[in-house]
């Protein structure tokens, strides 16, 4: 069983939103999902599920983020 960060996608009314990435970062998004199927043993989630989840986790621990949110 791999230790990746992301594990199982949380069940949250989407809010649409439109973004471009470079195809490097889409490819690895894809290779993402895979490696998190297989460690759930579930089917692979879409890519622009797996990148929302990566941002707020990437906001969550970010603190100075934190700290600012807190002040306001």
């Amino acid at each position: 069983m791999t230790k990746l960060k992301i594990s199982a996608l949380p069940d949250e009314r989407p809010v649409k939103l439109t973004v471009e990435l470079p195809a490097t970062v889409h490819r690895d998004l894809q290779a993402y999902a895979k490696l998190v199927a297989q460690d759930a043993g579930q089917p692979a989630p879409d890519p622009a599920r797996l990148a929302a989840v990566m941002v707020m986790r990437f906001m969550a621990t970010d603190r100075v983020f934190a700290k600012s949110k807190r002040r306001r």
